[in-house]
């Protein structure tokens, strides 16, 4: 059974995202995506994980939650993300990582432990002053269920790649709990094709999610995986650990993202990958981006796969694509909303929309 997974996404509680970000608008929002399995996000927050405890209900002990009393099909993965900043060799270091928990149990004894030492309520993506070892071995100390990785792995300013306060080497970053990491997040920033020039990463999984702030971004990147029977936590657990039944990733065109390209926001001015690190307008240093930042540590050219490489197709959301085609400037408009709505009655969901559904001409 193929299954669309989005595993990264943000809450009502967290900096800058939507307060539509509810329980109820994710899962009907997902039937419409066509998203299968939504991370809850931010589970770490009081207030959100008291939602989450009560909403939601375990589906046959598998790990994987639905909202109670509901008929929606949308299944919830216990995930968050959180920010780790400290101090290592003389560096202060931003690292996001992505947190899945096997059960409530288990998040509900990470919170305890987390509130002890850090403020839980100021952002649904808390910032915890601990280091990404001392992190893994908190969590593990709870269930060596937890699964751990680096979010958006490349961007400058909050990633173990990143130029501005990352590594140069997940083991460099992760020490000792090198090996307890099984996978890295693309990012919108980056592609598979991208990750796959440094060899450092092949035994890893590639796995995309939206990292979505608003419920439009839902499902703007994915990942697809296959499942023998019933769907559970530890099922994903291993594809992820081993590198299996990961069918493809569904990828946001990187050179979209706010950090693919070297620059300077201030100015609003970007570039390729180059030698001048220095803005052309103030003459400050440029923001280097994640397209030279691959460059710096790949050891493969561009074009050479990763032995294990998997599949990937490239998305542009559907409502980006009704407003190009209408001439409209925003996809939040009343003419891309009727129209889009429209298709989803007659055809089913966006991502059945975008990648399966055939046309055929008159």
């Amino acid at each position: 059974m193929k299954q669309v997974l989005d595993l990264h996404i943000h809450s009502k509680y967290s900096r800058a995202c939507s307060p539509k970000l509810t329980l109820e608008n994710i899962a009907k929002t997902c039937e419409v995506k066509g998203v299968d399995i939504i991370s809850t996000g931010d589970f770490t927050h009081p207030l959100w994980f008291k939602e989450i405890d009560s909403k939601l209900e375990e589906i046959n002990n598998s790990g994987l939650y639905k909202l109670k009393n509901s008929d929606l099909k949308t299944k919830f993965i216990l995930g968050t993300e959180v920010s780790l900043v400290y101090k290592d060799k003389g560096k202060t270091r931003r690292i996001h990582l992505v947190l899945h928990a096997p059960n409530i149990q288990a998040v509900r004894d990470l919170n305890d432990k987390l509130a002890d030492r850090f403020n839980l309520r100021s952002d649904g993506r808390p910032i915890l002053g601990i280091s990404a070892p001392k992190f893994c071995a908190l969590c593990f100390s709870v269930s060596k269920d937890f699964l751990i990785y680096p979010a958006h792995i490349w961007t400058p300013w909050y990633s173990v790649f990143g130029s501005k306060s990352g590594f140069d080497s997940l083991s460099d970053c992760f020490d000792e709990y090198t090996d307890k990491i099984y996978a890295i997040e693309t990012g919108l920033s980056s592609d598979p094709e991208m990750n796959w020039r440094l060899s450092a990463l092949d035994n890893l999984s590639v796995l995309s999610s939206s990292d979505a702030h608003s419920l439009d971004n839902l499902g703007r990147e994915a990942t697809v995986m296959n499942f023998d029977g019933e769907v559970t936590y530890q099922k994903i657990y291993s594809n992820i650990k081993n590198q299996k039944n990961i069918e493809l990733t569904l990828e946001f065109y990187p050179e979209e993202g706010m950090y693919h390209f070297d620059g300077h926001r201030d100015c609003n001015f970007s570039c390729a990958p180059s030698k001048n690190l220095l803005c052309p307008v103030c003459h400050k240093p440029l923001t280097i981006g994640v397209a030279s930042r691959v460059e710096v540590l790949a050891d493969r050219s561009l074009g050479k796969k990763s032995p294990k490489a998997v599949p990937f197709k490239k998305i542009i959301e559907l409502d980006k694509i009704i407003a190009e085609v209408l001439g409209v400037k925003s996809r939040q408009s009343k003419k891309v909303k009727e129209e889009y709505n429209r298709l989803i009655s007659s055809f089913g969901s966006e991502l059945f929309i975008l990648l399966e559904l055939e046309f055929k001409k008159n």
